[in-house]
Parts: structure tokens; sequence; C-alpha cells
């Protein structure tokens, strides 16, 4: 095995289940010690995060990812123990490979030999490690980076290891994300007997004119980099459970992907004409769980695709498509942040995997973007 593979399978064996670290932070603080490595842990609530830097110069390049994973889902539908990784038939099968522990293993080895190779090379090398990505996200980057900000301590570039492949590792590379807004509904009626529907109000009726009218609206058209703006009804509640009762109050979660083009305001304002068109008593509440951000192209994107390009011979696509990652809390604060990662096509699912010689070549990615940003030209 290789030495990224080795680390992956070890990391693996830790059950940190979100919130959980189960101590990989500490391994891979362990690893990187010995080369001018220096920890620090930063506790927010039950969650720990890391952050590992090496020197003090700018420009400081980051490498971002999570610890924490998803439950494994049940155990008699795995082929291995989900927390006992193996290699089957040149894969990786265990909970983490994909998202993000084989990414984790790769940064570590990766910056690990560059500096063997290059101990005098320009610049910063960091980690920003969390155990709160697959949870609430609400005590790791984003607490972490509010306190690098505070002092002052900047970062350039980001690479956010998150499974961001398609068909084959590195072929596509994530240089935005879309904005993410839930929009909690409570629509008030007046509960009643079926029978004498004259003496109530049913919410659910009530609302189904306004609610094909906004699943009908055209929000924007996108753009270049983005596609349009979507909303989606997540979750719908409403009745006693009784056959003869109609309901005096519907619950509804609507989810928002929303592109540059649109913002939270404007369409917190056309939800909200609508249903003020259809004259509702409804209450709304909104959380906004991520602004979108785009990184232009420059140094970073000129870099990760070279690098990319060096290992498998192709030029990588670059995307905008999926869901959020912590990149959203990184690109405001002015950083140019890249996701790249391992082949996404199970991740979170039972008997999640990658092919093991795929992170052996992220790391090649990985060191090879150390190469680009902070060698001399």
């Amino acid at each position: 095995m290789s030495a990224t593979l080795d680390f992956a399978i070890e990391l693996m064996s830790k059950p940190s289940v979100t919130p959980e670290d189960a101590e990989c932070q500490e391994l891979i603080a362990a690893r990187l010690a010995g080369h001018g490595f220096v920890a620090e842990y930063m506790q927010f609530a039950e969650v720990k995060n890391l952050w590992l830097r090496r020197g003090q110069q700018g420009p400081l390049v980051v490498f971002a990812g999570h610890t924490d994973v998803v439950p494994p889902g049940p155990l008699d539908a795995w082929k291995v123990r989900p927390f006992a990784p193996e290699v089957v038939d040149g894969m990786l099968y265990g909970r983490g490979a994909a998202d993000m522990k084989g990414s984790l293993a790769a940064m570590t080895l990766a910056c690990e030999q560059f500096v063997a190779d290059h101990p005098d090379h320009q610049g910063s090398i960091a980690l920003l490690l969390t155990a709160d990505e697959e949870g609430p996200a609400i005590n790791g980057t984003v607490k972490v980076v509010e306190t690098l900000e505070a002092r002052n301590e900047k970062i350039d570039y980001c690479l956010v290891g998150e499974p961001s492949s398609t068909n084959k590792v590195g072929d596509v590379i994530k240089y935005g994300r879309r904005g993410s807004m839930l929009a909690y509904l409570k629509v008030k009626g007046k509960q009643g007997h079926v029978a004498y529907p004259h003496l109530a109000a049913n919410p659910i009726h009530l609302l189904a004119p306004a609610l094909a009218e906004l699943v009908a609206i055209e929000w924007d058209q996108g753009n270049d980099a983005f596609p349009p703006t979507s909303m989606q009804i997540a979750n719908y509640q409403s009745g006693t459970g009784a056959t003869n009762v109609i309901p005096g109050v519907a619950d509804l979660q609507l989810s928002f992907r929303f592109c540059t083009e649109s913002s939270p305001e404007s369409l917190q304002q056309r939800f909200e004409a609508v249903l003020a068109k259809h004259q509702l008593d409804v209450e709304v509440r909104y959380e906004i769980t991520g602004l979108p951000f785009l990184t232009d192209k420059g140094p970073l994107i000129e870099a990760v695709t070279q690098a990319v390009e060096s290992v498998i011979g192709e030029r990588p696509e670059l995307s905008t498509a999926g869901g959020t990652s912590d990149g959203r809390f990184i690109a405001p604060t002015g950083a140019q942040v890249v996701e790249l990662g391992p082949v996404n096509a199970t991740i979170h699912q039972v008997n999640e995997h990658v092919r093991a010689s795929d992170l052996d070549l992220l790391t090649q990615m990985y060191y090879q973007l150390l190469v680009g940003l902070l060698l001399p030209k």
C-alpha cells in the first residue's frame, strides 16, 4: 500500500460520526509536527477544530477539510465494516473514503513530501480542519475563520478537499457554489370536521394556489457560471392523523439554491409578494446557510488546473454544480477558493468507496498545487 492509502485507512478506522473527531485531528497534527507545522486546537461548544500552520509569511495556502463523517446506515448492507476499511478489487471501501478522509490523507502526505523536498519554500501552508461540516456547521469552519479574521490572519488561497470529481479524479474542479436559503412557513387555517367544511378553513387548500404559483416562478436565468436559481419543497407537514379532521395548520420547509443573479432579499420579496397576493394567514422565517461565491480566474485556478493536468494529462472542467461546502465561510474573507477531491459517486451511501490508486493521484495534484503557488517561477 502507498503511504497515502495507509494513512487514509488509519483515519477511516476512527468512528468520527459528526460532531465527533475521534482523534483524527491529533493523528494529522502528529504526522506533520516534525515538518514544522504548529497545531492550534480551537474548541467551540462540542466541536473540535484544528488550525495547523507552517510559516508566517505570505502568501498563505490553506487546505481545508472535515474529519467528521455521516452515520454509516444499516451495517448489514455494507461489504465491509464501515469503520474497518478494506481494499476490495482495487476499491477502498469504508465510511469517509470519498467524503473526505481520503482527501485528508492526500493533503497530509502532499504537505509532508513538499516540505521535505522544499524546506525553504516561499509563503506559508496551513490545514483548517473541523468536525462540524456534516452537522449544523455553526461551531466549525465558520468560527475558525472568525477567529483568524479577528487577528488579521488572512488566507490567500484555499483548496477544500470535498469530493468534486465526477467520473475520474481531477476531471472537475469546483470554483464556486450557489447560495442556500431555507424558508419555513406556518400557514394557519381553522380545524374542523371533514363533513362540515363550511365551518373550517383547510390550510392545505388555502396554500395550494400560492404554492402552484411559487413552483412555476422563474427566479432568474442563471449566468455563464451558475445554473438558474431553484426552489424545492423539502418538507410538508399537516393533519392530526385522523381521517375525519380538517387540519388547522400546515408547516412547510422550502429550500432555495440561488446563484449570483439573485440575493436573499430579492428572493424573499418575491416570495412574500405571492403569499400576500393570496391573502394567507402565514408566518415566515428564513435561514440563510450560505451565500454564493465565485473565484475569478487567477493564480489559484491557474495553479490547480496545471496541477491536475500535470498528473492526469487532461484539463479539468470548472463547475459550480452541487450543494454547499465550507468554502462558503472562507470565500467572503477575500480568499480565492476551489474544491478538488475524489469521485463523489458514493458519498453518504452504504458502501462508500473510491479507487485506491486515486488517492495517490490526488496527493500528486495537491503537491503540484503547492509547487505552483509557493516555488519561484
